[in-house]
């Protein structure tokens, strides 16, 4: 009675509190409930015992459900020294952050979206206002580059892969630019040719192009934090601002992307001055070499920039062979274009000295005023051109006959200096520089003269680096392509040896054999077992749904369990593989697991005397091995495994699903309630090979008793006048039903009803 009173009491003090937030809040009593709700201008009463309407949403709260809750508010505010539950309205704003003591809200409790108050629960408070967490000071969702992007979105992944490809594609380009300087063949003077220059050039442009957009990028491209790599990963960082200072910044990237885009203007300009062109080739080939080395190793710590984020820019193999195989040619390509431009070179230096000797020739005349060539030939006419220098410059410089000059490695480039054919020009020298890196330089044999002595010794050793890092990773990617086939065949040899040696019977090795290419023509020399089991745990559990989702739904006995039940199944279950005319189990041997069929048939035989067995053929969809079903139902529980009732001979290869005996008993115990339905056990029987066996022969004898008493009833009274015959025919009947029962008898000694325990 007292208890009673004290919660009336307590009811009457709680509802006086939460009448104090708002008239529509119902007063909560303990021996009545009157809901005041707005409708309509008139009041209702709910006479409904332990509901009423709360907080204009319809809902409803119990008296147990109110007390507990108002009883922890009115304590964390004594805690707290308030003098009451603290509630503020809607559009008054948040409370201040010192006030309650303690830190901000973390919860907030259900609520209905049309009320006039949002509640959150906190530590140390009992009701406060809640509003959404403000935004760091100083947060630039957009900046002057716009949004930030995704590093990991498969837009930004697509174009990794399309920028590295071009990365390569200028790496080729910038060979090509030696390539425009040649000599005439007419004049015998240096020029630049036009349309080709405007051919490389329009390329280079697309490829600067790319490498700007690619900059753009940068700037809105989000980072991982520094700090944020002790643990996993890391944590990129979202702030526009922080992004764009951070690449603009000297270690960011930005200077060193931005000087990769350098422009060409001083070539033409030393061609117009003439004079001794060596010099102007040498200048030509130290820009080229600072230029392509800075390209080059803008491009390795390019590779390892895009792979901070996600980790891979191609992921597969055989990019990783694309990319090693281009990037030798490309080297090829530099060496050649090298070796073509120290041959003008060369020439230069023998015209010069030609022009030296011979009366009335200006070495200015060897460099052109029209520097860039547009045309076939030249239409103004030079000193160089008269008959007679013509007979002696050009044998001995551009045929290299007396062998007058020593030409060393470019005596094979003096033909591709005067050919208007730019083809020829960039193949032959390719062609060079692969084979010499090849070779390591073995076929060159060069002169004294101190520049090609560097250049031999410089392509010399780029050889043998490519040829280490490039070739080498080539080789490896090829071996790790044949090394499954080289593992079988190494496992095939020790095989035979090891049966020879063993003197096993040319059937047993037969089979041996037979397995091994059945097992190698599934899986090609992959353990997927292992594979999939070292895969952390949700993505090992999609993949194994995928792959044995369907298949297990194919079995009767799974298919309408639940999916938490079969996503375990799938978990459990490995693949299993047999050969044509393999004994699984024999009659009597301890069931190790349960079958389930995906492809193949196989032959269950079940002994039901010396001389009679009973043959059942299991396709696939079909399972065997259900004794461990029951088995680990059964209680108490018996650790022996239930021997086989049946012997299983496979008819074809035969590919399966097995499921353990210890992982059958995981599953029954963790879900046992969906093994010990009647359904399952209906659909276990109906299945199983024993119980069918069973049933067909009950079915005989059952048949075989109806026709022996219908016999009997339907065979009339009848009277003979030879009493004693009819005596002896009765006697004789009476000994074949004797006969019929010892044979219904002993047929049902040999076929026992199978003992599930379901």
């Amino acid at each position: 009675m007292e208890k009673s009173i004290s919660m009336v009491a307590r009811s009457t003090h709680y509802a006086h509190i939460l009448k104090s937030l708002d008239r529509t809040v119902p007063i909560v009593t303990r021996d009545k409930l009157v809901r005041k709700r707005r409708c309509g201008g008139r009041r209702r009463t709910n006479r409904r015992s332990g509901c009423s309407s709360a907080f204009h949403g319809g809902a409803r709260i119990s008296i147990p459900d109110i007390i507990p809750a108002l009883e922890l508010g009115v304590m964390a505010a004594k805690v707290n020294s308030m003098p009451d539950v603290a509630v503020r309205p809607l559009g008054s704003g948040p409370p201040p952050y010192n006030s309650f003591g303690g830190p901000p809200p973390h919860h907030v409790t259900d609520h209905d979206r049309g009320s006039s108050y949002m509640l959150e629960g906190a530590v140390g408070v009992s009701l406060m206002h809640h509003e959404p967490p403000p935004k760091p000071d100083g947060f630039y969702k957009t900046w002057i580059f716009g949004k930030v992007l995704d590093p990991r979105s498969k837009t930004i992944i697509a174009w990794n892969r399309v920028f590295l490809l071009s990365r390569f594609w200028a790496l080729a380009i910038e060979p090509l630019f030696l390539y425009t300087v040649a000599i005439s063949p007419h004049r015998y003077c240096f020029y630049i040719d036009g349309w080709f220059g405007i051919f490389v050039t329009l390329f280079r442009c697309v490829s600067d192009l790319m490498h700007l957009w690619h900059i753009w990028l940068q700037l809105k491209l989000a980072y991982v934090a520094r700090k944020s790599l002790v643990l996993g990963s890391g944590k990129l960082v979202w702030d526009a601002r922080m992004v764009a200072l951070h690449y603009l910044r000297p270690s960011g990237g930005f200077v060193f992307d931005l000087f990769v885009i350098v422009i060409w203007g001083v070539v033409p300009e030393m061609i117009r001055r003439g004079g001794k062109m060596s010099g102007m080739m040498t200048s030509i080939l130290v820009a080229f070499a600072i230029q392509f080395v800075y390209k080059v190793f803008h491009l390795i710590t390019l590779v390892p920039r895009m792979q901070r984020v996600t980790g891979y820019v191609f992921g597969t193999a055989w990019w990783g062979f694309a990319l090693n195989l281009t990037a030798y040619f490309v080297a090829a390509h530099a060496a050649g274009a090298c070796w073509y431009l120290l041959a003008l070179q060369r020439i230069s230096s023998c015209l010069y000295d030609q022009c030296k000797m011979k009366a009335g020739c200006n070495a200015r005349d060897l460099g052109s005023s029209h520097a860039i060539l547009y045309g076939p030939r030249f239409s103004d006419p030079s000193p160089l051109t008269s008959a007679k220098l013509y007979a002696d410059v050009a044998p001995t410089c551009l045929e290299n006959k007396g062998d007058v000059f020593k030409y060393g490695i470019f005596i094979t480039a003096l033909p591709l200096t005067t050919s208007r054919n730019f083809l020829n020009r960039i193949l032959y020298p390719i062609f060079w520089g692969l084979m010499t890196l090849s070779s390591f330089g073995n076929a060159m044999v060069p002169s004294n003269q101190m520049l090609e002595v560097i250049f031999s010794i410089l392509v010399i050793t780029c050889g043998l680096m490519l040829f280490t890092l490039l070739i080498g990773n080539i080789q490896v990617f090829l071996h790790s392509m044949t090394a499954k086939k080289e593992e079988m065949r190494l496992k095939i040899r020790d095989l035979e040896v090891w049966m020879k040696r063993r003197q096993l019977p040319s059937r047993l090795r037969h089979r041996v054999r037979q397995y091994e290419r059945q097992k190698w023509a599934a899986l090609r020399g992959v353990d997927e077992h292992a594979m999939v089991r070292e895969l952390p745990e949700g993505v090992r559990r999609d993949v194994k749904r995928h792959l044995c989702l369907d298949l297990v739904r194919q079995v009767p006995l799974f298919y309408q369990m639940d999916e938490i039940v079969l996503d375990t199944i799938c978990d459990r279950v490995k693949p299993l593989m047999f050969i044509k005319g393999e004994t699984i189990s024999r009659t009597g041997d301890p069931v190790q697991r349960m079958l389930f069929i995906v492809r193949g048939r196989l032959q269950s035989i079940h002994n039901l005397s010396e001389n009679k067995t009973s043959i059942f053929t299991m396709e696939p969809g079909s399972f065997c091995g259900d004794e461990l079903l029951s088995w680990c139902l059964r209680r108490p529980f018996v650790d022996r495994l239930p021997p086989s009732i049946a012997t299983l001979r496979c008819l074809d290869s035969v590919e399966a699903f097995g499921f353990e005996a210890r992982d059958l008993k995981y599953v029954t115990d963790h879900f046992r309630t969906e093994f010990a339905n009647e359904k399952l056990k209906r659909t276990a029987r109906y299945y199983s090979s024993g119980w069918r066996t069973w049933a067909a022969v009950t079915i005989q004898l059952a048949w075989r008793r109806f026709k022996a008493a219908r016999v009997s009833v339907a065979e009339p009274a009848r009277t003979s006048r030879d009493r004693g015959g009819a005596g002896l025919e009765r006697r004789l009947s009476i000994a074949a039903s004797d006969s019929d029962k010892l044979r219904m008898y002993t047929a049902m000694f040999l076929s026992p009803k199978p003992q599930d325990h379901l």
